[in-house]
């Protein structure tokens, strides 16, 4: 199971809109790397994610969800392994069924990983997502709370 903690955006009705944190790459070379000067670069376009929830929630409490594993092996191997099979195998017709000439083996290599990314691309939307809420944070306490530390 993969969780992440995501903050409540947005509330409608049993519908609630999530945004992940933003989380640099490393702290140790404050911000002088070739990651955080793209991040700086391109922004942070955070997309919210929604989620039925039955429970009552408020906007700014995180809670924290779980997804299998599985299914984004599954979704993996149908984004980059088709696309490439397809190329491989229009590119081995063309070339030993067809006997045409190098590019024209080119182009239907192309053609062949469009045909399967267009496949893997309608096949990963009929996949779903087994997404559950594993816990709730109550939005008065922060996260890092520990039992028994209280300021005196």
């Amino acid at each position: 199971m993969i969780e992440q903690t995501l903050t409540v955006s947005r509330v409608e009705r049993d519908t609630v809109w999530l945004v992940a944190e933003d989380k640099p790459a490393c702290a140790g070379c404050n911000g002088k790397c070739g990651s955080q000067i793209f991040s700086k670069l391109f922004g942070s376009n955070k997309k919210a994610l929604p989620i039925v929830c039955e429970e009552s929630v408020q906007v700014g409490q995180k809670m924290t969800l779980a997804l299998d594993d599985s299914k984004v092996v599954e979704n993996a191997l149908w984004v980059y392994l088709l696309p490439l099979a397809m190329a491989f195998l229009a590119m081995f017709v063309a070339h030993l069924m067809l006997g045409v000439s190098e590019p024209w083996q080119i182009l239907a290599a192309a053609l062949g990983g469009l045909t399967g990314f267009q496949i893997a691309k309608q096949r990963t939307k009929a996949l779903r997502h087994d997404i559950k809420v594993i816990k709730i944070y109550p939005i008065s306490l922060p996260l890092t709370q520990i039992d028994g530390d209280c300021a005196k």
